[in-house]
C-alpha cells in the first residue's frame, strides 16, 4: 500500500503596521495563521509547515532591539505538554496538532538566555507532542535588507531528523537552502521531506527559488516543502516576498505551487514510496565516495 502523505504549506503577508506594538503584530499573525491552518486541516493535511519567523514581519530588514520583544523560550527536550505560560506559541500549537491530528512544523525566534537569539523551527507530532528543534545553521548579513547576524546566532544543534506520523522529517531555513552540505546531511540521517521555511524577495534570489530546491530534492532524492511569504513590507519595502511556495518531489519535479501575491495553503500528496523507487534508479547514495572528500571539512578558503 503506497504511503501517500498529504502536506501542506502557508504563505501569508503580515497583516499589521510594523509601528504597531510587538505584541499587536504577533496576536494578529498567529490568529492568521490559524485560519489558515484550520483551512490546511480542512483540506485533509498530514503535515504543515509555517514560514520563517511566521509570527510577524521580516523585521531583519532594519537593525532594531525592539524585535528582541517577539522572541520566546521554546522547550530544549521532547516533551507532551510544554508549559503554556513559558513556551506559549508551541504549547498552543502542539494544542492545535493534537486537535487536528497534524504534524506542524513552527518557524519561530526562539530566546534562550539573557540576549541570546536563534532563528529556530520545532517539530510537533501529530498526537501534540513536541518532538524536538532545528536552529537555523548559516546566518547571512551581505545584503541591504538582511541583517540577520543582529537578531540570530549561529544554529548549534546540527541537523536532526524527526520521525513523525507523516514521516521522517528534515527542515532547512531560508539562507540554509544556499548550502548544499547540510541538505545531503539530512539526507543521510533519513530524511524523506525536508520542509525550507523562508523570507526571501524579487531581484535578489528569485532566479534560485526553483532551481536550489529541487536540485537538493534530485541529490538526495527526498521530497522538497519550499515555503516564501507574500507581499511588501513598510518602511523597510526591500522588495517584493514573491510566494510561490511549493512542493518537490524526488526528481525535482514541483507537485504544487502557491501564487506570487497572496496569502494562500499549498496542498500536494507526496508517495513516500516514490523516494525507494528513485533510489533505486540513481544510486547516489551507494556511488558516494566520502573518502574523497576530506576537503569539505578542511579550512578552505
Amino acid at each position: 500500500m503506497a504511503r501517500i502523505v498529504r502536506g501542506a504549506l502557508i504563505q501569508c503577508a503580515n497583516n499589521t503596521p510594523t509601528d504597531s506594538p510587538v505584541a499587536e503584530i504577533k496576536k494578529n499573525m498567529i490568529a492568521r495563521h490559524l485560519e489558515l491552518a484550520e483551512e490546511a486541516a480542512e483540506k485533509g493535511a498530514r503535515v504543515l509547515c509555517l514560514q520563517e519567523i511566521f509570527y510577524g514581519p521580516y523585521f531583519c530588514a532594519e537593525q532594531n532591539i525592539k524585535w528582541y520583544e517577539s522572541a520566546e523560550p521554546m522547550p530544549d527536550e521532547k516533551t507532551a505538554n510544554p508549559d503554556p505560560k513559558k513556551y506559549p506559541t508551541t504549547a498552543q500549537f502542539c494544542d492545535f496538532a493534537r486537535e487536528k491530528q497534524m504534524v506542524v512544523v513552527l518557524p519561530i525566534y526562539e530566546h534562550t538566555f539573557t540576549g541570546v537569539y536563534y532563528n529556530t523551527a520545532a517539530v510537533i507530532d501529530a498526537d501534540g507532542t513536541f518532538l524536538g528543534k532545528f536552529r537555523k545553521i548559516h546566518i547571512p548579513h551581505c545584503h541591504p535588507g538582511f541583517w540577520e547576524k543582529f537578531y540570530f546566532k549561529p544554529g548549534n544543534l546540527g541537523y536532526p531528523v524527526f520521525e513523525t506520523a507523516a514521516g521522517k522529517i528534515g527542515v532547512y531555513i531560508c539562507y540554509d537552502r544556499h548550502f548544499p552540505d547540510g541538505a545531503r546531511i539530512l539526507g543521510l540521517h533519513g530524511a524523506e521531506i525536508v520542509f525550507n521555511p523562508s523570507a526571501t524577495v524579487a531581484g535578489l534570489s528569485e532566479y534560485l527559488w526553483k532551481l536550489e530546491q529541487p536540485a537538493h530534492a534530485v541529490a538526495n532524492q527526498y521530497f522538497v516543502g519550499a515555503i516564501n511569504r507574500v507581499g511588501y513590507e513598510e518602511p523597510w519595502n526591500i522588495g517584493e516576498f514573491y510566494g510561490q511556495s511549493y512542493f518537490c518531489d524526488p526528481r525535482g519535479q514541483i507537485l504544487a505551487e502557491g501564487s506570487r501575491d497572496k496569502d494562500e495553503v499549498v496542498v500536494a500528496d507526496l508517495d513516500l514510496d516514490q523516494i525507494l523507487e528513485v533510489r533505486n534508479v540513481w544510486q547516489f547514495f551507494r556511488d558516494r565516495r566520502p573518502e574523497t572528500y576530506g576537503d569539505l571539512v578542511r579550512l578552505l578558503p
